[in-house]
């Protein structure tokens, strides 16, 4: 199977055209660039360039695109493309988790995907075993220290590994500005795009908020 992926969720814009065959994936075509801000403006020619590569849209079967959590912003970005794209392929389009993709970085079966949310907060989900410990969720970091202290020497990916080290002595830590293009690859082909569709993931409310007004309304009088 032929898929393009998008990922413009956390700290990377990327774009990459695989052959995926079982556990066997193979680049056809890469493009990926470091910035939190901008992704709307690279976007496009990254595909391209990484379509090119691989031969042209045409071979592609299917898309997949981060999904959350991460930047409001380039999550709307990525979507937004990924789903145009699709339309116009006439391909399916998978929604996929950052933090899965991000777990993929390590076999460890005790592990946790930790993304830095500001505001005292991670992004999480937790491993045991080899199995999901619960979805994804916004924790803060006391609550998500207790959450890594249970489990056993755990591989720690992300970045909001260094902010939860210190309740998990000996856990490896895989640092990571984003998920790796070929672990979006596998996830794109591996997950059913009906169960899985590109759908955001906000794991909280967006620290901007509507205006009280309209522009040239004007304004509550205050109580003297």
């Amino acid at each position: 199977m032929q898929v393009l992926v998008v990922d413009t969720a956390l700290g990377l814009c990327t774009a990459g055209v695989f052959e995926v065959d079982g556990a066997v994936v193979r680049p056809l075509g890469l493009r990926s660039e470091a910035m939190t801000k901008g992704h709307s403006e690279r976007l496009a020619g990254l595909a391209r360039d990484a379509a090119k590569d691989a031969g042209g849209f045409d071979g592609i079967d299917r898309i997949g695109v981060t999904v959350g959590p991460g930047s409001f912003t380039g999550l709307r970005v990525g979507m937004a493309f990924a789903l145009g794209l699709g339309a116009a392929l006439g391909k399916p389009v998978v929604g996929l988790s950052t933090l899965d993709a991000l777990a993929e970085a390590s076999d460890a079966p005790d592990r946790a995907a930790l993304i830095d949310a500001r505001r005292g907060q991670v992004y999480a989900r937790f491993w045991k075993g080899g199995d999901a410990q619960g979805p994804a969720e916004a924790l803060s970091i006391e609550d998500a220290q207790g959450r890594v202290a249970e489990l056993t020497t755990p591989a720690l990916i992300g970045s909001g590994s260094g902010l939860v080290l210190e309740s998990a002595p000996g856990a490896t830590v895989v640092d990571a500005v984003g998920a790796r293009p070929e672990d979006l690859a596998w996830l794109t082909a591996a997950l059913d795009p009906e169960a899985n569709p590109p759908k955001p993931m906000y794991l909280r409310a967006p620290d901007a908020t509507p205006p009280t007004r309209l522009p040239g309304q004007p304004r509550s009088a205050v109580p003297a």
